[in-house]
């Protein structure tokens, strides 16, 4: 089946098998590899991503489903508005140091974005809330938390 989805603001069009998944079409059709594969159930939201601006996580959304829609990746984050081309909340996440390894980062951030647009001053136990879908092994997620709140423009208390 032939697919075409709007990946970080350019189109790419390519036959893939119908039961591609779309982390899978991001990773390996886009070469977009700051999707990660974590789990394939759902369970630790790594594979977060924007589907036309809301988060999914895109190891159950199959490409097909995502033809002729939007996605957005972390990659598609940078380039954001400061002068160092980091999107407020991947700068939010660095200042805060809202990671250990790195591997949820990418969902984290993804979670983070669609949080909020929905709720653009969420408390602390709101962003603890938010984030539930997405598991980190590496931290106590406080750092994760404050991270959020920084990228809301909220102090963030020590």
């Amino acid at each position: 089946m032939r697919v075409s989805i709007e990946v970080n603001g350019k189109t790419i069009a390519q036959e893939v098998p119908d039961r591609t998944l779309l982390v899978h079409y991001l990773r390996d059709t886009a070469g977009l590899t700051g999707t990660n594969i974590g789990c394939d159930t759902t369970s630790c939201g790594a594979c977060t991503v924007l589907l036309d601006g809301e988060s999914v996580k895109s190891c159950t959304v199959l490409a097909a489903q995502a033809d002729g829609h939007e996605v957005t990746t972390v990659e598609g984050l940078a380039s954001g508005p400061g002068a160092d081309g980091l999107h407020p909340v991947q700068r939010a996440f660095r200042e805060q140091h809202g990671l250990q390894c790195g591997f949820c980062t990418p969902g984290m951030m993804m979670a983070t974005v669609s949080l909020l647009k929905e709720n653009p001053k969420p408390t602390r136990d709101e962003a603890r809330a938010a984030l539930e879908g997405n598991l980190c092994r590496c931290t106590g997620y406080h750092n994760i938390v404050s991270a959020v709140i920084d990228a809301s423009g909220q102090e963030v208390a020590q």
